[in-house]
C-alpha cells in the first residue's frame, strides 16, 4: 500500500479534472478512507458500483462518494484574472501544489431533490468561494447545530456527517487536524469576520499570505497522510 504524497493527479487525468478522471486519485482515496470510524465500524468503500466514484452501504446507510478539491489557485478565475496574472508563477506554485492528494476529500455526491451537492454549493455560494477553511468553519457549526451559508445543504447529507459522531471524530478521520487548533477552532487563511462580508482578495499581498497558508496546510497534510500511511501499513488493506 503504497501513497506518493507529491504524485501530480493531472498527469494521468488526459487533460481532464483529477476529481472524475485521475485513476490514481480515485485509488488513494479508496485506500485512504476505507478504515474504521469512530464506533470502530469498517468503513469501506468500494469502486465497482455501477455509476459511482466511491460507494459505501451498511447498516448506517448507502453512501455515493466523490472526490473534491479542497485547495484553490483560482488560476482559472476569470474574476480574479486582475490578481493572478501579476503573480503567475506564485499562483502555479499554489497549483501544482495543490494538485496532490493532500489537497482533496471526498464528500456525498448524489443529488438530493435536485438540489445542490456539497461540492457544488461550497464553490456557488459567495460567502464560501470555494475555500475550505470557510467550508470546514461550515461543518464544525454543524456539528454544534448553529446556522452557517452551508447549513441546509449540510444538513440533507447529515447521515454522512454522524458517521463521525462530531466534529473532532470528522477532522481525525479525514486528517484535517493541520486545519484545526487545540480546540477545534479553524485556523482560517486570512482574518475572518463570521461570514457577514464575502471573501475577496484586495490585493497581491491579501493573496500571497492566503497562498501560504494554503500551501503550508498540504504540506503538513501531506505529511500526516505519510505518518498514516506508515503506520497502517496493510492493516485495513481495502478489497479490490
Amino acid at each position: 500500500m503504497i501513497i506518493d504524497t507529491i504524485f501530480n493527479f493531472y498527469s494521468d487525468s488526459n487533460g481532464g479534472d483529477p476529481d472524475s478522471t485521475s485513476p490514481t486519485l480515485r485509488k488513494y482515496h479508496k485506500i485512504l478512507w476505507s478504515k474504521p470510524l469512530p464506533n470502530g465500524t469498517f468503513f469501506e468503500l468500494r469502486d465497482k458500483k455501477n455509476g459511482a466514484y466511491l460507494y459505501h452501504k451498511s447498516e448506517f446507510g448507502e453512501f455515493f462518494l466523490g472526490s473534491d478539491a479542497i485547495t484553490h489557485s483560482y488560476k482559472n478565475h476569470k474574476r480574479k484574472q486582475w490578481l493572478t496574472e501579476q503573480i503567475p508563477n506564485e499562483v502555479n506554485e499554489l497549483f501544482d501544489t495543490g494538485s496532490t492528494i493532500g489537497a482533496y476529500i471526498i464528500f456525498p455526491n448524489k443529488r438530493i431533490d435536485g438540489k445542490h451537492t456539497i461540492n457544488q454549493a461550497r464553490g456557488v455560494n459567495s460567502l464560501i468561494d470555494d475555500r475550505f477553511d470557510l467550508t470546514l468553519e461550515c461543518i464544525r457549526l454543524f456539528y454544534l447545530g448553529q446556522e452557517s451559508p452551508l447549513y441546509l445543504t449540510l444538513l440533507r447529507y447529515k447521515k454522512f456527517f454522524d458517521l463521525f459522531d462530531d466534529f473532532a471524530g470528522y477532522t481525525h478521520f479525514f486528517l484535517l487536524d493541520d486545519l484545526v487548533d487545540e480546540s477545534y477552532n479553524i485556523k482560517f487563511y486570512l482574518p475572518f469576520d463570521g461570514f457577514n462580508t464575502r471573501p475577496t482578495f484586495i490585493d497581491v499581498n491579501q493573496y500571497l499570505l492566503y497562498k501560504d497558508g494554503v500551501i503550508n496546510f498540504i504540506r503538513s497534510r501531506n505529511k500526516r497522510i505519510e505518518n498514516y500511511i506508515n503506520k497502517r501499513k496493510d492493516k485495513y488493506n481495502p478489497s479490490t
